[in-house]
């Protein structure tokens, strides 16, 4: 069990690390005392910071200045959050009633990183689901005049694909039925690369006079099916990155082109956790050379306890870290909700 020392040296600690967050000016053992009120004497407080500096908790930046906190700081602080702030209701109402108002799954998220980046001041992004989970849902055909078709591919995950296709010869009413019956039962319930699989062994055994709309059909589903890329993402609020300019060792510029590099952000978002759980990546510890002065928050969504993507939020190491690990895991759990259809 740690000591009164031990446990005082971590409160100085916190509030070190509150009150950099909170001015992002160095601070100093009166500043401490008089704000948080801690029941020992200067002296005892500068032996403890002392202490933090020579253990790499704090540092100091100018022979008269006080301290600011170091990664490690940052690390011990975000290890110690066991409980995580509520929003308030008005926080909570603003959140549903936006999300709540999204037409698909697209505009939900699209709303919700840009809710997100409002809610904590750093730049937000979401990663639109995974194609590995994506099922199909339904094939509609529409025709559109004797001789071309209309394929909408809707997916469990509210992806809406259309694509027209030529036909070679005039087509039917009742061959557009058949044609729709017989692309559903190839596609519906399986996953998108299963489904490629199926549609290519519904072109061996199609009847013979809709083999070549099976084939010209199946060949552009097959397409979007394989083709569209499957990580997309949304980013929003970039521009609140601005407001720690100075803080950003490699410069901001560096920071904000790894944003606009979608492998990049699909590399913080592939670590996310289970539904439920956040990561916090501060300073060096993200894998990428040009965040190393930014830290960053995400986490899951999904729905029916299956994860279609990640979402977090991309700011200095001095962020708010109470306050965004919160907003970060209400947001998610909010679209999850929206997109139970809760």
């Amino acid at each position: 069990m740690a000591s009164s020392t031990e446990q005082r040296r971590q409160e100085v600690l916190r509030a070190i690390v509150a009150d950099y967050i909170a001015s992002q000016e160095p601070v100093g053992s009166k500043a401490l005392l008089d704000r948080h009120r801690m029941n020992v004497s200067s002296a005892t407080i500068r032996n403890d910071m002392a202490v933090l500096e020579s253990e790499g908790y704090i540092a100091q930046q100018h022979a008269s200045s006080g301290r600011i906190p170091t990664e490690k700081g940052y690390r011990q602080f975000v290890d110690s959050i066991h409980n995580i702030k509520p929003l308030s209701l008005a926080e909570r109402r603003a959140i549903t009633g936006f999300l709540e108002g999204g037409v698909d799954l697209e505009d939900v998220l699209r709303r919700s990183v840009q809710l997100l980046s409002q809610l904590t001041r750093q730049a937000a992004v979401v990663q639109l689901p995974t194609l590995t989970v994506s099922r199909v849902k339904h094939c509609e055909v529409v025709q559109l005049s004797p001789v071309r078709l209309l394929l909408v591919l809707i997916t469990d995950t509210g992806r809406v694909d259309q694509r027209n296709v030529e036909l070679e010869e005039v087509f039917v009413e009742t061959d557009v039925s058949r044609l729709r019956d017989l692309l559903n039962s190839a596609l519906v319930g399986k996953s998108l690369t299963d489904a490629s699989t199926s549609l290519a062994e519904l072109v061996e055994n199609a009847p013979e006079d809709l083999r070549s709309a099976v084939i010209k059909a199946s060949t552009v589903l097959i397409e979007t099916l394989v083709e569209q890329p499957s990580d997309r993402l949304i980013l929003a609020g970039t521009s609140n990155l601005t407001r720690g300019v100075r803080h950003y060792p490699s410069g901001l510029p560096m920071v904000l082109e790894a944003l606009e590099e979608q492998v990049v952000v699909l590399r913080l978002l592939a670590n996310v956790r289970d539904l439920g759980d956040v990561s916090v990546y501060i300073g060096e510890e993200n894998e990428v050379e040009e965040l190393h002065g930014a830290s960053v928050v995400t986490t899951a969504y999904g729905s029916d306890g299956a994860t279609l993507g990640g979402l977090g939020v991309v700011g200095p190491t001095f962020m708010d870290y109470t306050g965004t690990i919160s907003k970060v895991s209400a947001v998610a759990r909010y679209v999850s909700r929206v997109l139970a259809g809760e």
